[in-house]
């Protein structure tokens, strides 16, 4: 068994509803059917992004923890 695992990035403008999020996934899971893949299902991953220590320390940014999500994909 095959898996395909695709990192997404939902943005919801002010002026829409949940719907935009949710058509945007459901164009996501046909484009992949299309090529042979069955949709799993959805996951957050939380993850760490290193800092920056700047040039000499001027301009340094402390790393972060990021929530990322991903569909998950078979086959």
């Amino acid at each position: 068994m095959e898996y395909k695992v695709i990192s997404i990035n939902p943005v919801q403008k002010n002026n829409e509803t949940g719907m935009q999020v949710a058509l945007e996934l459901e164009g996501i899971i046909k484009k992949y059917h299309v090529e042979g893949w069955q949709y799993v299902r959805i996951e957050s991953l939380k993850t760490w992004v290193a800092g920056d220590s700047g040039c000499f320390g001027i301009g340094a940014k402390p790393g972060y923890y990021a929530e990322r999500q991903v569909i998950v994909f078979q086959r």
